[in-house]
């Protein structure tokens, strides 16, 4: 499976520890062997699905969109604002 980035995570990632990018590769890893394990979304995010992965007691959210031959990476962040960033 094809893997895209879209700008909105690429800056969110950087801006992430070094030990917390190794969490988001490995969340990442187990998305592409099992893109099902997120959660659609419903209403305006229904195009987005989300999977939710806890890194030292903090509960961090990949959203993403996939298709038989891509996943695109939309966003990545702790819950606090995360769907109202992903509206916009």
């Amino acid at each position: 499976m094809k893997l895209e980035y879209k700008p909105r995570f690429i800056k969110a990632y950087k801006k992430l520890t070094k030990d917390k990018q190794k969490a988001v590769t490995a969340a990442v890893d187990q998305l592409l062997e099992d893109p099902t394990l997120g959660i659609q979304k419903k209403g305006d995010l229904s195009h987005i699905f989300v999977y939710k992965f806890r890194y030292q007691r903090q509960e961090y959210l990949i959203g993403y969109t996939y298709d038989p031959e891509t996943m695109t990476l939309v966003a990545v962040g702790v819950h606090e604002n995360f769907y109202r960033d992903l509206k916009r």
